[in-house]
């Protein structure tokens, strides 16, 4: 089943269920997936819409992370929501450990040495982690494995 048909029959049982918040969200990402293939004036392969669902996300968690600072109580538990519902169609987050691995693996076949390999190995490595993974953990685990 693809992303789309997914997102439809969640917007349908999120109708019958009346949850408004859940609904709202996966409107959100429905137009955010429409806009998207409009704008490449194709329809999206699974990767991109991965990368539109990651791009959601991580606008979710950063504006979670400003309401947090300015002590907003009530839109944190809204984006709260919002980030839950979007991480129902992300693919499954791999653990720190399987991070670890990858970033050393990776670091291994790029023959990277020092921190000015920084950009060659995360050019490698995120391709491979995409909607997986964190792209600020990875950068912090790539920055503890060339110090």
């Amino acid at each position: 089943m693809s992303l789309l048909e997914r997102l439809n029959n969640d917007m349908k049982q999120a109708m019958k269920n009346k949850e408004k918040d859940k609904l709202s969200v996966i409107r959100m990402v429905k137009s955010a997936l429409q806009n998207e293939a409009i704008k490449l004036g194709k329809t999206l392969t699974e990767d991109e819409e991965l990368t539109v669902l990651s791009r959601e996300l991580k606008q979710r968690k950063d504006s979670l992370q400003e309401f947090e600072k300015a002590g907003r109580t009530d839109l944190v538990d809204k984006v709260k929501e919002e980030i839950t519902v979007l991480e129902l169609y992300m693919p499954k987050q791999l653990s720190e450990e399987e991070l670890v691995q990858i970033v050393k693996e990776t670091i291994a076949e790029v023959g990277a040495s020092s921190k000015a390999d920084m950009g060659k190995v995360m050019g490698a490595i995120m391709p491979k982690v995409k909607g997986k993974a964190d792209g600020s953990l990875v950068n912090k685990l790539v920055q503890q494995h060339l110090s």
